[in-house]
């Protein structure tokens, strides 16, 4: 048995990485325990020579005597009597963050800095509630409950800095994981806290030991409080942009954290925790039921110019610069010439107000979560660390008036940056990369590898730093016009990132089945309204490989009645509507309505069955003859005669850019997927579109399916000498 001891042999810790996760995979049971609903049937222990984490941890009370004594006096949860002590003695997979006896006293000392205790001692706790908080928050946050998916050793740890484990802990917090350079053994999480190099990944029977130098403790100040400490304390780099965000008053937005009326609806069983999907119509549930969201959070992302970048761009100290001063900066750059520059900085026709809510991102985007990088062609088996090849980018709409922002990823950027529009190499037979990127559309590099970024890493909302300054001028807006603007239907909400519901790299039902109530209780999805007696469920299937694009797809079944808030286009001008999808018999037909009035949306023509596509084993000949499929010839005029007869029935084949993970094929020319043109409109950037999905069948049993959107300007779709291509 390997004991705390062994672990100072001389091997390198990629090594010792690659032993334990075997170790790992092969030691730990895979039947889980819910610590927030039940007790603990502590009398079935383990009989193996391998420990559980808890009696790892008491054969080295040197080590964790005092971290012993806290876990078996904090219960695992408000609801249950089960201490957390007795939870790591039983089944399960937990990752287990076991500060020492050294790090809890350091952490004492902390509390005197902090003028919480007058001495680093637990006898000088008076207050029963706050010794029982403080303990709580060390228990809590040192533990991850795998449930059924996993325990975590380092080589699992995402490779890139700043990025977060997959699963939070106990305490609802997912850690962040940084390296330092020159010291790839050397791991922090949460910024700071050091795991130690010679006794971690210790494997034990329900999961793996890390031992902890320092006490995870995360701030629990949000992104609007942190920024008034930086007010406060003058503090660096900072300073201006929370200057101009107090002024023009999204202080107060960017400290809310949680929607308390979906909490209390939640907890109180007035929204279900699940529904039996299956028995409504949807298939391919894990289990046949879906899962409702436990909590509604609120996430912000903001993109600032640091205080150096003012100094230079104004010749005075940050400490000296006024939001008027910034004011005046932008209406000299002429960044938004409609807007007003007046004293009034809270109003949106403020041209300070435009800068700074241009800056804002009403999602929570950790730094691995920039950019989504899933089956984009030549990525879908990822390397540690990533291997980028195509260009792969998500559009967003901002705080404040709706715009779009572009966040965009290459193998040729070598790093994530905003408003980037290069060059591709995108013809018929070409390989989808960058060719070139003008100087005046390389766009803002976002500084997402910092060490910086971790002090401004609250529960809900990130600080990133950029290199250019970020604004929504006409030279964008410009650009954003000429391009295909294509939306993953999961981006286009808020909540799915806020909440940690897109992109969760798991196979259990309550990650993969995710269930949004109909409005009749309480709306969920700001951007959606669900008809009563609609079941609405979102598959996330990123670890299974399906055609979808970024592994997303969104079905509901019953008399459903959709209505979709649209993102906002850049220019006034003719656009494509289109959305993407995966057919199957299990699909129906959907009549679509579209306009700007929500109440009075005008049908964009026959219904549209969801079924047709170009095969037959799935659709049916007459499936085939309906969108005007056929197989590439590999002559390129032939093949776009294909395309161009597709589009005069109303669709388009899947991308070439996007790969099927599990047939590993393209999705252009892939028979399943086709993209259907809902219509062709005018549209106003300072309108607000909707669609709506309604079904027509008699059937409350066939699926309606959403993928991706597409808004593409009559520039491209349409372009006489540069045809739109196909990826």
């Amino acid at each position: 048995m390997l004991t705390q001891l062994s672990y100072s042999i001389p091997i390198t810790m990629r090594q010792i990485r690659g032993l334990f996760k075997t170790l790992i995979l092969s030691s730990c049971l895979v039947l889980a325990i819910s610590a927030c609903t039940e007790n603990i049937d502590t009398s079935v222990r383990y009989v193996f020579d391998q420990p559980t984490a808890m009696s790892y941890l008491q054969k080295h009370p040197e080590s964790y005597s005092t971290y012993v004594d806290i876990l078996y006096r904090v219960k695992a949860s408000m609801v249950s009597e089960t201490t957390l002590g007795q939870l790591l003695s039983a089944r399960g997979h937990y990752t287990v963050f076991a500060p020492t006896n050294k790090a809890l006293e350091n952490y004492l000392a902390d509390l005197v800095a902090q003028d919480i205790l007058p001495e680093p001692s637990w006898d000088a706790f008076t207050d029963s509630l706050k010794l029982d908080s403080v303990r709580r928050v060390i228990a809590y946050n040192s533990i991850i409950d795998g449930g059924d998916e996993v325990a975590y050793s380092t080589y699992d740890f995402p490779s890139n800095n700043n990025a977060e484990l997959p699963l939070g802990n106990i305490n609802g917090r997912k850690m962040t994981v940084r390296y330092v350079d020159g010291a790839p053994d050397s791991i922090y999480l949460d910024g700071n806290c050091a795991i130690n190099i010679h006794n971690r990944d210790i494997p034990v029977t329900n999961g793996v030991v890390h031992q902890m130098e320092k006490v995870i403790a995360p701030s629990i100040v949000t992104l609007g409080g942190r920024l008034r400490e930086v007010l406060e304390r003058q503090e660096s780099p900072y300073l201006v942009m929370a200057r101009c965000i107090l002024q023009c008053g999204y202080l107060d937005t960017l400290g809310v954290s949680r929607d308390e009326t979906y909490e209390r609806l939640y907890q109180t069983g007035a929204i279900p925790s699940r529904t039996y999907a299956q028995s409504a119509g949807l298939a391919s549930l894990t289990d046949g039921y879906a899962y409702a969201p436990e909590h509604r959070k609120y996430g912000f992302t903001i993109f600032a110019e640091p205080d150096s970048w003012w100094e230079e761009q104004l010749g005075k100290p940050a400490k000296d610069i006024t939001p008027a001063d910034v004011q005046g900066w932008v209406v000299d750059q002429n960044c938004y010439p409609e807007a007003q520059a007046t004293q009034d900085y809270e109003s949106e026709e403020n041209v300070l107000n435009q800068w700074v809510s241009y800056h804002i991102l009403p999602y929570r985007l950790a730094a691995d979560r920039l950019v989504i990088h899933y089956n984009e062609r030549g990525y879908y088996q990822p390397t540690r660390p990533p291997s980028y090849t195509i260009p792969v980018m998500e559009h967003y709409t901002t705080m404040g008036p709706r715009r779009l922002l572009r966040i965009y990823e290459s193998k040729e950027s070598e790093g994530v940056y905003l408003n980037r529009f290069p060059t591709l190499r995108t013809g018929r037979k070409d390989d989808g990369h960058e060719d070139s990127c003008l100087p005046s559309r390389v766009g803002c590099r976002v500084d997402k590898d910092a060490d910086i970024v971790q002090e401004y890493n609250m529960e809900n909302g990130i600080i990133y730093s950029i290199d250019a300054p970020l604004s929504y001028n006409d030279s964008v807006r410009n650009n954003l016009a000429r391009v295909r603007l294509r939306f993953e239907g999961m981006s286009l909400f808020p909540e799915a990132m806020n909440n940690d519901i897109r992109r969760q790299p798991f196979s259990s039902a309550r990650f993969q089945n995710v269930w949004f109530h109909d409005d009749t209780q309480y709306r969920y999805l700001e951007n959606l309204s669900i008809n009563e007696g609609t079941t609405f469920v979102y598959y996330n299937a990123y670890s299974l490989g399906w055609g979808d694009y970024q592994g997303d797809e969104i079905k509901a079944v019953g008399r459903y009645e959709l209505l979709l808030k649209l993102p906002p286009v850049p220019r006034r001008g003719t656009y494509e509507v289109r959305y993407r999808v995966l057919a199957t018999t299990n699909r129906g037909v959907a009549q679509l309505y579209f306009g700007d009035n929500p109440d009075k949306l005008a049908v964009t023509g026959i219904p549209v069955d969801l079924v047709v596509c170009g095969d037959p084993a799935r659709c049916g000949v007459s499936g085939v003859a309906q969108c005007g499929y056929e197989d590439d010839s590999g002559d390129d005029d032939y093949d776009a005669e294909i395309d161009k007869r597709m589009r005069n029935h109303g669709f388009m084949k899947g991308e070439l850019g996007i790969w099927n993970g599990s047939t590993g094929c393209r999705e252009y020319g892939y028979k399943h997927i086709v993209r259907h043109l809902v219509t062709r409109q005018t549209m106003d950037p300072d309108k607000t579109y909707y669609l709506k999905f309604k079904s027509v069948l008699d059937s409350d049993k066939k699926e309606f399916f959403l993928d991706t959107i597409e808004l593409c300007p009559k520039e491209v779709y349409d372009n006489p000498e540069t045809p739109e291509d196909i990826w």
